[in-house]
This record gives structure tokens, C-alpha cells and sequence, in this order.
């Protein structure tokens, strides 16, 4: 659980600083065009800092690193989302510097969105292999469930 907490930290801090950098870069450059730096933070936070936080309650209540698949979730989505967002950076980057990125960006960043994809996937797998497979009745004096009232 801790190595899930770390990864959601780290994205945090990736999350503030890659808004630091599309801040001062554009202000740096006079830069007032769009640009994927303007979602880099975004994206690293959402799909990194949010996600994980989401992905450590899920542990917590599935046990999900008990599951082999676990592992290749793990490093295949981390692995897809350093380069979505690296590949973001980088045309951003070039964008506000002036330059055009070629077809090799948006190449990587398909490939990061194919391992994001695949990493999804292998996460859903293993919650579902980890679910309880026979949910226990809930005992109806428990519910505390008013009757109704007639008129």
C-alpha cells in the first residue's frame, strides 16, 4: 500500500511542478497561443496523483497486489502514462518555443496511450478476479428500514 501511496505522491508533485514549468515557459516566451503544456498538470494529477489515491482504496479493500496481474498493471500503466505525458511535454514544449513536432511525437504519444489502455484493462481484470465471488445476503433487521406510512 505504501508503493501505491509513493506513486500518488510523486504524481502530485510531477502534477505542480509540470504547472510551474507550462507557467513560467509561457510567460518566459510571451507565449499566449494553446499549447498541451496547459494539460500536462491535468493529466498528471488526474491520471496519476487522483487515480492511484483511487487505486490505494481499492487495495485496501481487495487486496489487489495479492494478484500477479497486479504487477504488470502497475508498470505498464506508470510506464504509459511517463510517456503520454513526456510526449505531451515535448510538443508543448516545442509549440511555445515555435516549432512544429513531427509525426515521431504523436507516435509515442499513441503508444502511451495504447499502454495506458492495456494498464486499464489489467487493473479491471484483477479487481474483478479479486471481488468476493459470492456476496453475502443482507440480513433485513440490520437495514433498520422505516415501514411505510399509510395516509
Amino acid at each position: 500500500m505504501k508503493t501505491i501511496l509513493n506513486t500518488a505522491h510523486v504524481y502530485m508533485i510531477l502534477g505542480v511542478v509540470s504547472g510551474l514549468y507550462y507557467r513560467e515557459i509561457t510567460k518566459f516566451e510571451d507565449f499566449t497561443g494553446q499549447t498541451q503544456l496547459g494539460v500536462v498538470h491535468t493529466h498528471l494529477l488526474a491520471l496519476g496523483m487522483l487515480f492511484f489515491l483511487i487505486v490505494l482504496v481499492l487495495e485496501k479493500l481487495f487486496t489487489l497486489t495479492a494478484s500477479p496481474l497486479f504487477r504488470w498493471f502497475f508498470r505498464i500503466y506508470n510506464i504509459g502514462l511517463a510517456v503520454t505525458v513526456g510526449a505531451m511535454t515535448v510538443h508543448g514544449t516545442l509549440t511555445v518555443l515555435g516549432h512544429s513536432s513531427g509525426a515521431v511525437i504523436a507516435l509515442v504519444a499513441g503508444l502511451g496511450h495504447i499502454l495506458l489502455t492495456v494498464g486499464l484493462v489489467l487493473l479491471f481484470i484483477t479487481v474483478g478476479k479479486r471481488l468476493p465471488t459470492a456476496m453475502p445476503m443482507a440480513d433485513t433487521a440490520e437495514l433498520d428500514v422505516a415501514p411505510h406510512a399509510t395516509v
